[in-house]
């Protein structure tokens, strides 16, 4: 039996993977109902009528991350190519049919013969790109990069750095600020709730109405900041903490853009872009690079200072009617399937960083980067 070369990542992907395919496929979770009939019986039924090549290529790669992740997962953990592959294939497979099946039972979803091969054929097609950067040396290059940059528990920080620029796509009323949950929060527990009027005494109730030009250029430069610095903690050297805030800067920039093209079009893909922006992700940046020279244990504690300031800053914040208005294009238009799952992300990555932080800061002296 072959031995398990080493712990990865790519299996925490794979799992996220997942619960975003399973998210994405049941949406929106309610009014479930029974039709009598089999919930498998889409399989023999004739294909439908009009399907658009949008919808199968969004369907093939819906599932190509899966079954890329969980090829490269099985190949990290010391299965052959063809083990990996099948399991690739049979998980696709059987994750698709498990959703199409259950898409049955709900009254805005039909499932479909189509979706279900497309899917299939997105988690082999997964695989097989794993397969082919594993025989190309890919993998060994990423195991020699991983070994030269990063620190042995750095696995959780490349998850939350790779969710971060998801996160971002969701319209936010300052640029990164991300976890703005509270005035929302009180919206719905008051909902559920009528008589908790005392909630109506906590902020963000008419403390901060607007956010000033300068406290936007802080919220901004704190916002990078905190992915900065946990990519900084989570490298070696010195030379490779400059490269680091240098690509989180860019991401941020990226991911803007993209969220306000998705959200207002193209040709306002910079629709963000003002100058407070531009002076806070100066400041943020200046802010970053002034603490390459820090031990990973002040970074975290940096870190975990700028991200609770964030917190407590945005969550003060009353949101516009204009900006409501922007959330309805997200929850009732092209995106009402993944607008939940950029929300959860929005809300929850800046708490999760926070927990993150604290379990690394927490950490035995041998288990967390030594500034080299």
């Amino acid at each position: 039996m072959v031995k398990p070369q080493r712990r990865t990542t790519a299996w925490t992907l794979a799992w996220l993977c997942v619960l975003v395919i399973v998210y994405a496929s049941l949406y929106p979770f309610e009014d479930w109902r029974n039709q009598e009939i089999a919930p498998w019986s889409f399989i023999d039924a004739p294909w439908p009528k009009h399907f658009s090549s949008f919808d199968v290529w969004s369907n093939v790669l819906g599932y190509a991350p899966l079954g890329f992740w969980l090829s490269l997962a099985a190949l990290r953990s010391g299965l052959g190519r063809i083990p990996s592959l099948l399991l690739a294939w049979l998980v696709s497979c059987a994750l698709s049919l498990a959703m199409e099946s259950l898409q049955s039972f709900l009254p805005v979803r039909v499932p479909s013969s189509v979706d279900w091969l497309c899917n299939t054929l997105g988690g082999l097609l997964g695989g097989l790109l794993a397969i082919v950067l594993e025989r190309r040396g890919w993998l060994y290059h990423w195991a020699q990069f991983r070994r030269q940059w990063l620190t042995p528990d750095a696995s959780a920080s490349l998850v939350l750095m790779a969710l971060w620029p998801l996160a971002l796509l969701f319209p936010v009323s300052v640029p990164l600020g991300l976890g703005q949950v509270l005035e929302r929060l009180r919206a719905s527990l008051l909902q559920d709730f009528p008589g908790w009027q005392w909630l109506q005494q906590i902020p963000p109730d008419g403390f901060f109405q607007t956010l000033s030009p300068r406290m936007e250029l802080v919220c901004v430069a704190l916002g990078l900041m905190v992915p900065a610095l946990l990519g900084l903690s989570a490298v070696r050297h010195l030379n490779q903490r400059l490269k680091v805030v240098l690509a989180v800067v860019v991401m941020a920039a990226l991911a803007n853009c993209l969220s306000a093209a998705l959200t207002y079009g193209p040709e306002h893909a910079l629709f963000w872009f003002n100058p407070q922006v531009f002076g806070g992700l100066a400041v943020g940046a200046l802010l970053s690079l002034l603490a390459i020279k820090l031990s990973s244990r002040w970074i975290l504690a940096l870190m975990l200072l700028a991200q609770l300031l964030l917190l407590m800053w945005v969550n003060q914040l009353n949101t516009s009617a204009y900006f409501a208005q922007t959330l309805q294009t997200w929850e009732q238009g092209r995106f009402i399937r993944f607008h939940g799952l950029t929300q959860w992300l929005n809300w929850l990555w800046p708490w999760a960083v926070l927990v993150w932080g604290v379990v690394r800061w927490l950490m035995p002296k041998t288990h967390r980067q030594t500034r080299t």
